[in-house]
């Protein structure tokens, strides 16, 4: 059986913070009880199942892309660098990769897009945890050095206490600024600076 790895990842709808991909490969036809889609499984259990596959996968590779550079390059090609972060972080060469339905050009072997791919695929599910927890605990690390915002709690989704914060305290280092719940309060409030490109 082919070495596969599974890659998925979190933080691609937020206002604030990176995306985070992960790849894992399990060892061949293991199944991790209760690996799903990460956004099923409350937050206790998704720790839990974390640190189980951390233990038991073959290999684990993480990839995160910073709310900067999603500005710069858009939001899927963020989401892509950071899977081939992911890729290319694993201690071993995986023989397929499965993606949740995310086509990444220039791989060295095979790759299968899954439509719901981690929900069909146990190592895909399993990245989609690795990746949602790595997520979760930068943004409580952000929430410690930018309290005013909330992030530990809304993990820089578009919340109402989220948007009430930037209304307040206008975007921090960590805000898309970008993407548009962003874009449009900073036009409308007058704190929103152009970024444009630099040659």
């Amino acid at each position: 059986m082919a070495r596969v790895a599974g890659v998925d990842e979190a933080g691609r709808g937020p206002l604030a913070g990176p995306v985070v991909a992960a790849a894992v490969v399990l060892r061949p036809g293991e199944a991790i009880r209760g690996v799903d889609d990460s956004k099923k499984p409350p937050a206790e259990e998704r720790v839990r199942l974390y640190a189980i596959i951390r233990q038991r996968a073959m290999a684990v590779g993480v990839g995160i892309i910073s709310a900067e550079v999603i500005d710069r390059v858009n939001i899927l090609e963020a989401t892509r660098l950071a899977m081939r972060q992911a890729l290319a972080a694993l201690e071993l060469a995986p023989e397929l990769v499965l993606t949740d339905w995310v086509d990444l050009a220039g791989l060295a072997c095979p790759q299968r897009n899954l439509v719901k791919g981690d929900q069909r695929s146990g190592t895909v599910a399993a990245a989609s945890i690795i990746a949602k927890v790595t997520r979760d605990r930068i943004m409580d690390e952000a929430d410690r050095e930018f309290p005013q915002y909330g992030f530990g709690r809304h993990r820089g989704y578009a919340t109402e206490e989220h948007r009430l914060a930037l209304f307040e305290h206008g975007p921090c280092l960590l805000h898309r600024r970008r993407f548009h719940g962003v874009l449009a309060q900073g036009e409308l409030f007058g704190w929103y600076q152009d970024t444009e490109d630099e040659d």
